[in-house]
């Protein structure tokens, strides 16, 4: 996947004051960010855990749980970001772990 400039929009709460971004250079780095927000929060529930795991399933549902998450990645040839939903992100994340898997 080529370097992407990607930014992830998202809302964990309901309250409008919880908005907020992340930038990274590529679609991947996007997705090991979701990732590690969700690795984090496991971290955090269970933190005498030293051998945290998880599947699919449990990242999906992290984020479905997120009130508002949405992706803009920079398209060059039209020089302009493009808007994806939930679930191109579960999409792209799906495909990450898949690829991380096999290396």
């Amino acid at each position: 996947m080529p370097n992407q400039h990607t930014i992830i929009l998202m809302q964990p709460y309901s309250n409008r004051s919880t908005r907020t971004f992340m930038d990274f250079d590529s679609i991947w780095e996007a997705m090991d960010g979701i990732c590690g927000l969700y690795e984090r929060k496991l971290k955090d529930l269970n933190p005498t855990n030293g051998n945290i795991t998880y599947d699919i399933a449990d990242l999906y549902n992290f984020i479905d749980g997120l009130v508002d998450l949405s992706a803009l990645v920079y398209e060059y040839s039209i020089q302009a970001y493009l808007p994806y939903d939930r679930q191109w992100i579960k999409q792209r994340t799906f495909d990450r772990l898949k690829r991380l898997a096999n290396h």
